[in-house]
């Protein structure tokens, strides 16, 4: 069995996401699937993770698909409003990339 989101596969992020969202935020959504949610949680091939605003600063939450759980993560970058809502990790099990929902087919 394939173990989702394993650090050693290659990692991409579409044209989409790497023209709508910083390099430094991409880096920390795969921080925050290696640091804080591998190992913790099981994870599925699919990950939901949300922008929003805290005090001016970005806080990313994840989420998955038929779970109640969500997790927030305060970061110290400065929250911008042209961020796009969501993105979402797809593992398939070879790659993994940070994608736009309105990018799935």
């Amino acid at each position: 069995m394939t173990r989702m989101f394993d650090p050693n596969q290659a990692r991409y992020a579409t044209f989409g996401v790497v023209s709508a969202v910083p390099g430094t935020i991409i880096d920390e959504i795969w921080h925050i699937i290696d640091t804080n949610l591998q190992g913790v949680l099981p994870l599925e091939n699919v990950l939901n993770f949300a922008f929003s605003n805290r005090d001016g600063k970005l806080t990313i939450t994840f989420s998955e698909e038929d779970t109640d759980i969500t997790i927030g993560f305060d970061t110290p970058y400065a929250y911008a409003s042209q961020l796009p809502k969501t993105v979402v990790a797809y593992d398939d099990g070879q790659n993994q990339t940070i994608i736009l929902p309105s990018e799935i087919e």
